[in-house]
């Protein structure tokens, strides 16, 4: 197997990890008042950071996951599958954050949610997880962006913050539980201009933009971001896309038989950033991150493609 190369670079990834207990297959909903019976069920890691944090150690990139923890039944299990990272996480007094999906058919899946730690992780807590000043290539990826709400009220500060001391930044905010508004957009305005890559889905990207098309969308968003910034869409069986100045790249996918979607877009963000720390351009990012994306979501146990056949990738540009 190709051995990756050394790199100073770290990705930090930052924002919501919770548990997950998922379900399958919901068929239809059932009466009020009724019980079903669904045919699996898995509890696991969950939440943006947290699935986007389990690729990287599967694929053995520098990382740390910047997160807290509350303080019940959940705490110690879910802190002791990130040992090099829970050492870091403040304690709150509160219930651990926690996520029932139900599956459906079509493999799309609903969610829900409590509140939990995720909801009290400040901007202090993130800073203090962080070095004063970033090494050269270093990322730090913002996850959860709407359901971390005490960080998202420090947004333009925080990113400020981190820009000041030498990151690069990420984004994948996730879809708002509220919707997108006006207003919301308003508010994303303070902080895109420290972003230096958007990485959202197909219906993110248009609900934040405001915008009817995906390349109007791009357009939109670039001109509020960072100089030289990426505006990443993920766009499922139809792999990636993404606009950058004078650029535009559309990475497909190739067909794979889908077993379980959850964490997709947390996979390709793994595999895009990997590329990134590691100095790669853009179009391998997105092939990296397809290709990550790819692999999780048509395995189980989960399983991420080896340096081979990452590196392979570069080989063919």
């Amino acid at each position: 197997m190709t051995t990756k190369p050394d790199t100073r670079a770290t990705l930090y990834v930052v924002g919501n990890i919770n548990v997950d207990l998922i379900m399958s297959t919901l068929h239809e909903w059932p009466k009020k008042g009724t019980e079903a019976m669904l045919e699996s069920s898995s509890l696991r890691p969950g939440g943006s950071a947290g699935n986007c944090a389990l690729a990287l150690a599967a694929l053995d990139v520098p990382h740390r996951l910047v997160a807290n923890q509350g303080n019940d039944q959940f705490t110690g299990w879910l802190a002791g599958l990130f040992p090099q990272s829970a050492q870091y996480w403040p304690t709150c007094e509160c219930e651990t954050s926690l996520t029932f999906g139900v599956t459906h058919p079509d493999h799309e899946r609903t969610f829900f949610s409590n509140q939990g730690h995720i909801v009290r992780l400040s901007m202090q807590d993130v800073l203090a997880q962080l070095p004063e000043t970033a090494q050269p290539g270093d990322w730090v990826l913002l996850c959860g962006t709407w359901l971390c709400t005490a960080l998202y009220a420090r947004y333009p500060q925080l990113l400020a913050a981190l820009k000041a001391r030498g990151f690069k930044v990420g984004i994948d905010s996730g879809w708002p539980p509220e919707d997108w508004s006006d207003a919301l957009r308003a508010q994303a305005a303070q902080w895109l201009p420290y972003c230096d890559a958007l990485l959202l889905n197909e219906v993110e990207t248009l609900g934040l933009a405001g915008a009817g098309t995906l390349d109007a969308a791009a357009c939109t968003l670039l001109t509020q971001m960072a100089e030289n910034a990426f505006c990443v869409a993920k766009c499922g069986p139809d792999g990636a896309r993404l606009w950058a100045k004078d650029l535009t790249l559309h990475q497909h996918a190739e067909p794979v038989e889908v077993v379980d979607t959850i964490g997709a877009g947390d996979s390709f963000n793994a595999g895009f950033l990997s590329a990134m720390i590691y100095g790669l351009p853009p179009g391998t990012a997105l092939q990296w991150g397809v290709r990550v994306a790819g692999c999780a979501i048509s395995s189980s146990p989960r399983r991420y493609p080896d340096w081979q056949s990452l590196f392979g990738l570069v080989e063919k540009i």
